[in-house]
């Protein structure tokens, strides 16, 4: 199946319809501190091969860092150990802040 791209829009369009997904923020516990996207699931991209087992298997993921790289790995990761729907959010936070709701602090 392979990692899908998801950007900015489309999460947005995604939450105002209510679909079902969970939203994974990979990055360190100080960049969530400073900033984060409502609703997320906050695991570090390091901690990930010890708690991925705390993530659905049938619920899509969207996973998201700063930019996107951090997230891709995950990404990659999670789709390899079998997850089903996987997601990489293009641009991070940095583009949700940018684009969607500029109440996200930027770094």
């Amino acid at each position: 199946m392979g990692v899908h791209s998801l950007n900015v829009a489309e999460l947005k369009a995604w939450r105002d319809e209510g679909k079902e997904f969970v939203l994974l923020d990979v990055r360190e516990d100080g960049e969530v501190a400073y900033a984060s996207i409502a609703g997320h699931t906050h695991i570090a991209m390091n901690l990930i091969p010890l708690r991925h087992n705390e993530l659905p298997d049938e619920t899509p993921i969207v996973v998201y860092c700063h930019h996107g790289m951090r997230s891709m790995q995950v990404a990659l990761f999670l789709e390899h150990t079998g997850f089903g729907e996987v997601y990489n959010l293009s641009g991070g936070i940095d583009a949700w802040s940018a684009n969607i709701d500029p109440s996200v602090a930027r770094y």
